[in-house]
């Protein structure tokens, strides 16, 4: 029977309760348990898929094909494990089956009501993930904050579960201790009064996660005991860090996974070490050399602010690979539109040792994309290209090597005269439907690598496997048109009917790629391709580019 640890928000959202689950799942599984964790978003959108990610953030894939929040891809990082669609639920996730069973007659014909129908179902989720998993420990995130009206009902649904088995399930609330500029002193009041809001839930926190610019001192954490009614010793300081990969160590530092087990009444287990763990954040902190890559695309600006999570896994894989070749990846946004409105700016990718163009959907910047994957192919920079980077590569090349003037996509122009990517047959009638909601085609594919192809080199296999997010593909009347002009189709679906990956042979790194590698990518086992990618760009970079230039 699985233990279960909720993990709440406290004052605001965005500073790391992802990351500290993800991280209170490392260290208890360093431990030696079993752990899963679930993200629960208090959306009514039934899954992430339709969300704009300037404003929720990236868009993770499941292996079962499920479109999920970010922080699903951090528990797999963390975890180095698959986590699949029963370990993710929403709002409306939640109405849509309990109305599903009121039409189906599963209540028997009862009035149906929110509660406790509704955090019924919640805890029937819950239950359901854990025991597929064979979890010992399960972690539940809930997003947003506990003063959010739409979290009420599954703050409902901890309660409930906590008055059944209240050894078996435990709160940690993740709270800020702002430090205002003005002042110089850390604050504890809005902590406080996120514990009495969610005393106000029927809820006592176990441990209060202190999140803060600098390390909690031992005033502020009397002060959060004495009135947050939680011992000293389980007032624990998660102060800023340099890389995210930090915190389990930190948490460590003051024994949280031992406290976290005897609260829970669990046997104590010879304790793994964190080795290759702290190996990791050694060599994140010790490498001086640098790669300067480019992320060429349009999901960054939030008003006035950058949203660096529109590309979560990208650049966490891009860690991943760098530290993999011994080098520190400086990743520097370069807006698409730009390149539209002002061509010649396109030079300044000289200064780059690798480009990159994660995937995306519309017409808007498309031809500042291609401008830049013009340049990274004419000046041999490694290129690489993910999903929608891979069909405008294609573009490009259909439109300047292959003379296709007015190449395109249908997505972006449909009667282009030459359709070098459009849409895959079985999407038709979906979008002619409006049918756009978990629609495209999603989850992991299988994919046969050709023998001469660089991706073949980096996998060091035949046959993969990878996820996808997609409708358009590259058109296959095609095919010889652009072979002949020196176009390698390096992967195809195991029917040859869908082109999975695309490359230039002879040019340093040049591969574009249908599926989202960046999904794969653990810390402790790099995506091949972009430690491949990043091995290009670092011998770039000795060639007399970004890096060596200072």
């Amino acid at each position: 029977m699985s233990k279960y640890i909720f993990v709440v928000g406290g004052v605001m959202s965005g500073v790391g309760k992802g990351v500290a689950s993800a991280s209170i799942g490392k260290i208890l599984q360093a431990r030696g348990y079993k752990v899963t964790a679930i993200k629960i978003d208090p959306y009514v959108n039934v899954d992430a898929g339709t969300m704009n990610p300037t404003e929720h953030g990236e868009v993770f894939v499941t292996e079962d094909g499920d479109e999920t929040d970010q922080d699903i891809g951090n528990y797999e990082r963390f975890l180095n494990q698959d986590i699949y669609r029963a370990n993710y639920m929403t709002t409306g996730r939640i109405y849509e089956s309990v109305i599903h069973k009121e039409r189906n007659l599963e209540y028997n014909g009862k009035c149906v009501e929110v509660v406790p129908h509704i955090p019924e179902e919640i805890i029937r989720r819950i239950k359901k993930a854990a025991l597929k998993s064979k979890a010992d420990i399960t972690i539940i995130e809930v997003g947003g904050t506990v003063g959010e009206y739409q979290n009420i009902l599954f703050l409902e649904a901890a309660r409930m579960m906590h008055l059944k088995n209240p050894l078996d399930v435990q709160f940690i609330m993740v709270s800020y201790l702002p430090i205002p500029g003005t002042i110089g002193e850390m604050k504890t009041k809005p902590t406080q009064y996120a514990i009495r809001t969610l005393n106000s839930a029927g809820i006592q926190p176990d441990f209060i996660l202190c999140r803060s610019a600098k390390p909690l001192d031992e005033k502020r954490r009397q002060k959060l005991s004495v009135f947050g009614n939680v011992l000293p010793q389980d007032v624990i300081s998660a102060p800023d860090v340099d890389s995210i990969y930090e915190v389990p160590i930190n948490f460590e530092k003051e024994n949280l996974s031992q406290k976290i087990i005897a609260k829970l009444g669990l046997k104590a287990k010879p304790k793994k070490d964190l080795g290759d763990w702290k190996k990791l954040v050694r060599t994140a902190k010790s490498v001086k050399k640098e790669v300067k890559i480019a992320m060429v695309g349009k999901y960054f600006a939030t008003g006035a602010f950058i949203l660096a999570d529109s590309y979560i896994s990208v650049i966490e894989s891009l860690k991943h690979a760098a530290w993999a070749n011994k080098v520190k990846p400086v990743i520097e946004w370069v807006n698409s539109d730009e390149y539209e409105k002002n061509p010649a700016k396109v030079k300044e990718l000289k200064n780059y040792d690798g480009i990159i163009v994660p995937g995306g959907f519309g017409s808007r910047g498309i031809e500042g994309k291609i401008k830049a994957i013009k340049y990274a192919r004419e000046n041999n920079i490694p290129y690489f290209g993910l999903c929608y980077g891979m069909q405008l590569a294609t573009i490009e090349f259909a439109r300047n090597v292959a003379k296709l003037k007015d190449a395109n996509s249908t997505e972006i122009k449909p009667k282009t005269k030459h359709p070098v990517i459009h849409i895959m047959e079985e999407q038709v009638e979906k979008l002619a439907k409006k049918q756009y909601g978990n629609t495209m085609r999603l989850g992991s594919y299988p994919c046969v690598l050709a023998k001469k192809s660089r991706s073949f080199i980096a996998y060091g296999k035949k046959r993969i496997d990878e996820r996808h997010r997609h409708r358009y593909e590259f058109n296959n009347a095609y095919r010889d048109r652009l072979t002949k002009k020196g176009l390698l189709l390096a992967g195809l679906s195991p029917d040859k009917k869908l082109v999975e990956i695309v490359e230039i042979p002879k040019h340093k790194f040049f591969v574009g790629v249908q599926f989202h590698p960046e999904f794969r990518s653990r810390p402790l086992n790099p995506h091949p391709l972009f430690v491949e990618f990043i091995k290009s760009a670092k011998k770039h970079a000795k060639g007399g580019s970004a890096s060596s230039r200072k």
